[in-house]
């Protein structure tokens, strides 16, 4: 038996690709969807506290790209025939080490030219969850972690942008508006 690389197997991985009302019109190889950039069905999953603070990850330095980056506390995409609700679970129990119960509070589409040539286009499910859990982190997805104030976060987003992802960037202003 031939060992696939992490590398291999992530270039085997699949993502669902959907029109701007997110019907499913294909599938795609994910590497490739992200350096044609092509629209397809993402998620993103935002942990707050008893606090009120955000649960951010800092993705791995070798990430395919956005390595380095702080964002949200996990995003990634469902696989073919799997509900988007579900993948979030999944990943998240993945990438931070925990679960917890999840609500989708909005969807939005975005695009955007990233490092190493990718370019993410996705229509991105935004779920919300409440925990006190420390994480466990996957050091294949993340580095590191922390809690911080919702206020505090968007002034560090304007202050230093290049420290996030473009998709926390982008919705954290509306994620905040949407908590109410």
């Amino acid at each position: 038996m031939i060992a696939i690389s992490k590398s291999a197997q992530q270039l085997e991985e699949k993502v669902i690709l959907v029109d701007t009302s997110d019907r499913q019109i294909g599938v795609a190889e994910k590497f490739q969807a992200h350096h044609d950039g092509l629209l397809h069905r993402a998620f993103s999953i935002f942990v707050l506290n008893s606090q009120g603070q955000l649960l951010l990850q800092k993705r791995a330095k070798h990430k395919y790209h956005s390595g380095g980056l702080w964002t949200n506390t996990c995003c990634s995409h469902p696989r073919h025939d799997e509900p988007t609700s579900l993948a979030a679970h999944r990943r998240l129990q993945e990438e931070m080490g925990f679960d917890c119960e999840l609500r989708e509070i909005f969807s939005f589409i975005y695009q955007a030219e990233l490092d190493n040539d990718m370019i993410e286009y996705e229509f991105d499910h935004v779920f919300l969850g409440y925990s006190d859990r420390e994480p466990v982190l996957n050091p294949e997805e993340a580095e590191n972690w922390q809690w911080i104030d919702l206020k505090d976060l968007q002034v560090d987003i304007q202050e230093n942008p290049a420290s996030y992802s473009y998709w926390l960037r982008d919705c954290c202003d509306r994620f905040i508006a949407e908590l109410g």
